[in-house]
């Protein structure tokens, strides 16, 4: 059974590398800076420009949120900012969240942070929340993100074919699962 009353407290989770510490008003420059960097801009599909008022009131109500969780992804020992996660779309009923990541910058890339990110993420939504099932989409072009979630135990459970519009280009997204047996496996 799922534990939704662990989603009023925000964790704070650390690994080697990093520290995943509940997104607040504090990281709306870091954040505002990497919703700017082009490449962050096409891994994700962000499309529209958010104004940096709208980005520093989305990180000052995170920890209002009840039914999602929104990580800063920090890096130790220097304490700087590479990125933010997200547990979301929490279905109680069928024991599954949506998950979502995102580095900063391609600077940050390559370092095992996303992975160790992931990893902490998915044991306290197996551990902590008590989910099943933990679900993804990613673009079919970030091999180096699919090889990430692969690791962590994900598994492609679809196509969502020309999901993405970009520079006149279309690109398909896959969907990706973790099951809790899954991740135990890949952690084991």
């Amino acid at each position: 059974m799922i534990d939704l009353s662990a989603l009023r407290e925000k964790p704070t989770l650390s690994g080697e590398h990093v520290r995943l510490v509940p997104v607040s008003e504090e990281h709306a420059d870091d954040f505002y800076a990497s919703m700017r960097d082009e490449e962050v801009r096409r891994l994700t599909g962000t499309h529209r420009r958010f104004g940096y008022a709208e980005i520093r009131r989305w990180c000052a109500t995170r920890a209002e949120q009840l039914d999602r969780v929104d990580l800063a992804i920090i890096e130790r020992p220097t304490g700087r900012f590479v990125g933010e996660l997200a547990l979301n779309d929490i279905d109680a009923d069928n024991e599954s969240a949506a998950y979502r990541i995102a580095l900063s910058a391609i600077e940050f890339t390559g370092q095992g942070l996303g992975k160790e990110a992931t990893r902490l993420v998915l044991e306290y939504a197996f551990d902590h929340l008590g989910l099943h099932r933990v679900w993804l989409d990613v673009y079919a072009f970030n091999m180096r993100a699919i090889a990430v979630y692969r690791a962590c135990g994900f598994s492609v459970e679809g196509r969502l074919r020309d999901a993405l519009l970009w520079e006149g280009r279309r690109h398909d997204a896959l969907i990706m699962a973790v099951l809790e047996s899954d991740y135990r496996k890949a952690a084991g």
